[in-house]
């Protein structure tokens, strides 16, 4: 028998799609990369995982992991050859156990955020992972690419929030490491080389999370701010006042949330125009009126010392839903304007204003005219830096300098010691600049690492590592 004919065998051939019906999952959400692939496949079962990654491994089929199909760098894409098998995970969509005298939640890979939020929460708990793709993307994807979102500042990215894993490995095993422990020093960590890994190393099947209670109150506000080191100073005296009550800290620029306007007219800017906004929310574990005297002190103070300019603090769930809005629909609003060059870098919190100012004159010296829409999570250094055209340049004339833009804006995060991937990962999008910004040494380690875990080199190949 051939690999289709044992695919269609073992997992029943309504499972193996090929032709138009695999079409979907052969080009990725921002619609940059297509592949082919000799079929996809959806297991329903970790077996059925290791089943089909021990026949890939027979036939030396290269496997291309993916879930929820909504990564940002090309990472659940295959190559163009034919060869690969992509295995899709949203079948693995089950939720496995709850466990609230110790906090913690077990699901399968491909179940979405959004369910795992739900499930959460009905059991009285807070799975704080939140991310504007929440209602597509899953659990496998987040920590495969180890998801950020806009509670790292609190809660940490999906690495700190996963205790442990199942995946099945490149040669078809199944290591189940589903261990809710705060606390194993038993070795090697092998967890957290899965997580971020970005399936090039194994298939994460199943996880253990970490879950929290849930708030008793949220206060959320949109702040505007005469300048972007005003949101740094911002920052500092929120985390004074809060403390580990501050969940939420975004960063947006005029021009960020002018498209969104613009893109979606019934969503409105309550403030007046300013250079800069920030977007806070305060999460209170004793009452409302406890967080709303902690959340009007901290900006009343602000306010009178010249940190910010005006504030406008939500009065109910609705209006604090249309101030997340205005931040999380930046992204469509952007696609609606047409195509951009898109960056997802990091740079120490304190260094932010100078990057932005610099890589700024950097641009408009290259490209004039060229459109700045930054915004991101400050409080953990992650911004969202964007480049989009002037008009009176074509867009295939401006993409076709993609490469120039990234040049310039990951030398100067790397200039200010950040990093060219905060969140979204390195696929194989950002896979050529790795050698530029990473150390030999770095590298061979890693290269290391994916020969003893990877022996065949089948895992998601064309990822991550540069050739």
């Amino acid at each position: 028998m051939d690999l289709l004919t044992e695919l269609k065998t073992t997992l029943g051939a309504e499972q193996v799609l090929t032709g138009e019906d695999a079409a979907p999952y052969l080009t990725d959400w921002r619609g940059r990369y297509t592949g082919a692939a000799c079929a996809v496949v959806r297991p329903a079962t970790a077996h059925e995982v290791a089943q089909v990654v021990r026949l890939c491994r027979r036939y030396g089929a290269p496997v291309v992991p993916q879930g929820g199909n909504t990564g940002l760098a090309g990472g659940a894409t295959p190559d163009a050859s034919g060869r690969a098998v992509v295995i899709s995970t949203r079948r693995l969509d089950r939720l496995r156990a709850i466990d609230t005298d110790n906090d913690t939640i077990t699901v399968e890979a491909g179940c979405v955020l959004q369910a795992v939020q739900d499930w959460a929460r009905q059991a009285g708990r807070l799975y704080p992972l939140s991310l504007a793709s929440e209602g597509s993307c899953t659990v496998g994807g987040n920590l495969a690419t180890n998801a950020g979102g806009t509670q790292v500042l609190r809660y940490g990215n999906a690495r700190e929030l996963a205790l442990g894993l199942e995946v099945v490995t490149a040669e078809g095993e199944i290591w189940d490491g589903l261990r809710g422990l705060r606390k194993d020093n038993t070795g090697y960590d092998l967890r957290d080389l899965y997580i971020g890994s970005e399936g090039t190393l194994g298939i994460i099947t199943a996880a253990t999370l970490r879950l929290y209670p849930l708030p008793v109150a949220q206060c959320t506000a949109l702040v505007s701010l005469p300048s972007l080191a005003a949101a740094v100073t911002l920052l500092g005296q929120a985390r004074a006042g809060f403390g580990a009550g501050l969940t939420g800290f975004e960063v947006m620029s005029h021009a960020s949330l002018e498209v969104v306007t613009r893109a979606f007219p019934d969503q409105k800017l309550p403030l007046a125009p300013a250079p800069w906004y920030a977007l806070l929310e305060v999460s209170d574990s004793e009452s409302e009126s406890h967080a709303q005297a902690r959340f009007q002190d901290v900006l009343q103070a602000a306010l009178e010392n010249g940190t910010a300019v005006d504030a406008a603090v939500a009065a109910s769930l609705a209006q604090s839903r249309a101030l997340w809005h205005l931040r999380e629909n930046i992204s469509a609003a952007q696609a609606w304007e047409g195509k951009n060059i898109k960056h997802d870098i990091s740079v120490p919190t304190s260094r932010i204003p100078a990057f932005v100012a610099e890589t700024d004159a950097l641009l408009q010296a290259a490209i004039p005219g060229v459109r700045h829409i930054t915004f991101g999570h400050l409080g953990d250094g992650n911004l969202h830096y964007n480049v989009t055209r002037p008009p009176e340049i074509a867009e295939a004339e401006f993409l076709a300098r993609q490469d120039e833009v990234y040049r310039l804006v990951h030398d100067s995060a790397h200039a200010h010691g950040g990093s060219i991937s905060a969140e979204h990962g390195i696929g194989q999008l950002k896979r050529g600049e790795m050698a530029r910004y990473k150390s030999a040494l770095e590298l061979e380690l890693m290269r290391r690492l994916k020969r003893a875990l990877d022996p065949d080199g089948l895992m998601n190949p064309g990822k991550i590592l540069p050739p």
